[in-house]
């Protein structure tokens, strides 16, 4: 068995500079000798995480961000559960995590992390965090709301109109009165040369606005936005790990796709070419990914589809945790490098052909027979692939997954509060700022202005004609005067009906 392990363990990373994910198994054991890598510098290539309820996946996360925070890489994680809040604190030693320790050879050690806990919104237990509806822009809202093009160019009118007219729109009451006075008699003439806003389109967007709020956008579009040089942090040399708490958004996805499109876009838009890195700048994982694809436009698809494809330029790779990998769009999957592929469930028929699509994604092996193994494996064991020093899939290998060495398990909402409330971002970001934006500024323009009392009028005084009277009254100056106003008045109708010849 050694030399099959070590066959099967070949291709993946050897030396340091690697993020270890356990040790390969064959014919029911673990050989810790047998060990599998991702490289570090691969990180950045994306990667999967799937499996059913109940087979690891979370805690596979759990490892793999512990293990990029020590390489000081920052990682954004977003928690729908509410059980990754272990990352804070120290795990503790057990008899199966002893025995996991030697299967896997891992030198375990109970370990916290620097976790900064973070809310979409002020509903949360974390930090807020928010994003002004310029931010945004109107292509990206536009594309969360579920516009139609023609709804689109409307909405991308009605920026560029507030925008020349210094009217900032910072959460959505703002961008409700905009579209509310460029439906007006008086915006209508605002808009004249540029366009105009029909009052279909504008009930379609202020409907899809009203959606939104419903869904918590009202309390998250606002300041202080989310500056993404908060993401990306270190602390004595670790990587700092962003938890985002989504636990009272599992009925809201479109809040939660609102944040995600836009806190890429904005890495995207904010970070230089990077180009071929030793280590990624930050990792993103997103838990439960389905909510991402489920009922999304294609506009929407396309958008996550072209930010994977571009976003590992910039040093940034993503992570999509979800149950089967066919939750996700094909020009997705095909640009995630890593595979961790926990156990799959076959009960229906719809269930054998996602475990037939999934085999398929993976490279063919003399070692295992996928269908069967993809539904025999173990808790905290995984079918992986991924792209080796070299760029090119490594072998499949049934792989026996390390154990986290933080907590497996929530910390409670008193004491996620309590961090949340001792970080450097609450200070920044927990008091929400509502300044003059194009709300407040178009309500004083409305606003009737106060009348002003009459000043006292005085009786003028009779002194008799002053001196141009007396001048005016001469009759030689009446003539000149009737002769030249005759000749004024032809020059200025000759310029009002454009006969006047140009110079």
């Amino acid at each position: 068995m050694p030399e099959q392990t070590t066959e099967i363990a070949a291709g993946y990373a050897t030396s340091g500079g690697a993020i270890e994910l356990g040790s390969v198994v064959l014919d029911g054991k673990a050989d810790p000798s047998a060990l599998v890598r991702i490289p570090l510098a691969m990180m950045n290539r994306h990667g999967l995480i799937a499996g059913a309820t109940g087979t690891g996946k979370t805690k596979t996360l759990q490892g793999l961000a512990e293990q990029l925070s020590l390489a000081g890489v920052p990682v954004v994680m977003a928690d729908v559960k509410g059980d990754l809040s272990g990352l804070a604190r120290p795990g503790t030693a057990s008899e199966k995590i002893t025995a996991r320790a030697t299967d896997t050879g891992d030198d375990w050690q109970p370990t916290a992390f620097d976790v900064q806990f973070l809310s979409l919104g002020t509903s949360g237990t974390g930090v807020p965090v928010r994003a002004t509806i310029s931010g945004f822009g109107p292509l990206l809202l536009a594309k969360v709301l579920g516009l139609n093009e023609t709804q689109e160019s409307t909405l991308g009118l009605i920026f560029h109109w507030a925008d020349g007219k210094g009217l900032p729109l910072l959460d959505t009451k703002d961008l409700r009165a905009v579209i509310t006075h460029l439906t007006s008699p008086e915006g209508k003439a605002d808009l004249q040369g540029i366009g105009g806003v029909s009052p279909a389109t504008a009930g379609v967007i202020l409907r899809a606005l009203s959606n939104l709020e419903a869904q918590g956008g009202e309390e998250f579009f606002g300041e202080p936005e989310l500056d993404v040089a908060d993401l990306m942090r270190q602390a004595d040399g670790k990587g700092v790990i962003s938890l985002l708490e989504l636990g009272n958004l599992q009925d809201k996805p479109a809040l939660f796709s609102t944040f995600l499109m836009w806190l890429l876009a904005e890495l995207f838009e904010e970070l230089p070419e990077a180009g071929d890195l030793d280590a990624p700048k930050l990792v993103f994982f997103f838990d439960e990914a389905h909510l991402l694809f489920d009922g999304a436009s294609k506009a929407f698809r396309d958008r996550i589809e072209q930010t994977v494809k571009l976003i590992r330029s910039k040093g940034v790779g993503v992570f999509f945790c979800t149950q089967l990998p066919t939750d996700l769009p094909n020009a997705v999957l095909s640009q995630l490098g890593a595979r961790v592929q926990h156990a799959l469930r076959a009960f229906t028929p719809d269930d054998q052909k996602a475990l037939a699509r999934t085999v398929k994604t993976y490279p063919t092996t003399p070692h295992y027979a996928l269908d069967k193994a993809l539904t025999s494996l173990g808790i905290g064991e995984a079918i992986v692939t991924v792209l080796g020093e070299t760029g090119a899939p490594t072998p499949v290998a049934w792989t026996r997954l390390r154990s986290p060495r933080s907590l497996m398990g929530a910390i409670g909402d008193d004491a996620v509060r309590a961090a949340a409330q001792a970080s450097q971002a609450h200070a920044k970001y927990a008091q929400t700022i509502d300044r003059e934006s194009a709300y407040e500024m178009m309500a004083a323009r409305s606003a009737p202005a106060p009348e002003q009392p009459e000043a006292p009028r005085e009786e003028p005084k009779d002194d008799g004609p002053n001196l141009v009277e007396q001048v005016l009254g001469n009759a030689a100056v009446k003539s000149f005067l009737r002769s030249a106003a005759s000749a004024a008045g032809r020059e200025i109708t000759r310029g009002m009906f454009g006969t006047r010849r140009r110079r």
